[in-house]
Order: C-alpha cells, then structure tokens, then sequence
C-alpha cells in the first residue's frame, strides 16, 4: 500500500438524490418550456390540412418516384426548421396519398 491510502478510509459517497418535487417541479418548468412550440405545431398542422387541398399536393407530386423525391428534398430544404413539424408534415403527407419517398426525402431533408 501507498502512503496516501495507508491509514485513511475510503468511504463511497453517492450525491444526495433530489426530492420529488425538486423534481415535479423542474419537468413542470420543461414542459411549459416547450409549450408554444406545440402550439405552433399544432396550428401550423391545422392551417396546413385547411389551406393546401389534395389537388395542390396531386400537382406536386406527380407519382414518379423520382421527380416525388426531388420535389420532396427541395421542399424539405427551403422549410427547414424543427423536426418535429417535418415528422408531423410526413404524416399528414401520407395520409393524402403522397408516395412515400417523396416524404421520406422531405423528412431528411
């Protein structure tokens, strides 16, 4: 044994663990965080299914894989923003009968 350890104990001390409500109370504080972003969300989906009409996205997406695909990436591009609207955009997307490639590429984008 070394000098430093010959006569000293070595105790293993763990963090206190926050209380519950240290705890509620941070998540409380998360969730709030990112409510207006859920609402944007949530609303932007809204204006998306009442304003753009299966005929403009059946113009778009013409059913040729790759010219979906194309217009799907360059779509993706110009309205980059939080994934989360991508994701929720693919889904409404699919549900019109958009291919999935077109999504596939707007969502990775």
């Amino acid at each position: 044994m070394t000098d430093s350890t010959m006569g000293k104990k070595q105790y293993n001390q763990t963090p206190p663990r926050p209380s519950f409500l240290k705890i509620l109370q941070k998540n409380s504080l998360a969730i709030l965080a990112i409510a207006p972003l859920l609402m944007g969300v949530i609303g932007l989906v809204g204006l998306f299914q009442v304003l753009v009409t299966p005929e403009i996205l059946s113009s778009l997406f013409q059913g040729n894989p790759l010219i979906d695909t194309m217009v799907g990436t360059l779509t993706g591009a110009v309205a980059s923003g939080n994934p989360v609207i991508s994701y929720l955009i693919g889904g409404e997307l699919l549900g019109q009968g958009i291919s999935l490639y077109a999504v596939s590429a707007l969502v990775l984008s």
